[in-house]
Parts: C-alpha cells; structure tokens; sequence
C-alpha cells in the first residue's frame, strides 16, 4: 500500500496535538476553539460548515388521503 507522506504528517501533528492534553477530547476542543478565537482577532474570516437540516419524520396519519379529482 501506498503511504501518502502529506497525509503522514498531518496524522503525525493531530497525534502530537491529542498527546499534549492527554488525549482528552474536551481540552482539544477546547484548545481549537481558543486557536480560533486568535485568529478572528487578528482578522481572519472563520467559515463554518451549515448546520444539517433534519428531516421530518413522518407522523402516523388518521388515515389514507382523498385525491382530489
């Protein structure tokens, strides 16, 4: 199998990251969060993804509907 050395070293950096709090999910996030707020000082846009939108589930009916003709 082919080993991508890009890929490698991002995987590489996400594991030194994750290592230096322990691995602790919350102070990771934590820690992206504060990085972030940075560089919104500093000016820099942050884009966020939207939001998925639910789909409605649907609700048992009182019955079959009438078309209309």
């Amino acid at each position: 199998m082919w080993i991508d050395p890009i890929v490698e070293e991002i995987r590489q950096i996400r594991r030194e990251h994750a290592a230096r709090f322990g691995y602790d999910i919350k102070a990771i996030f934590d820690d992206l969060r504060r990085g972030q707020e940075e560089e919104r000082k500093k000016g820099r846009r942050i884009i966020s993804r939207p939001s998925k939108t639910r789909r409605k589930v649907a609700t048992a009916s009182k019955g079959p509907r009438k078309r209309k003709s």
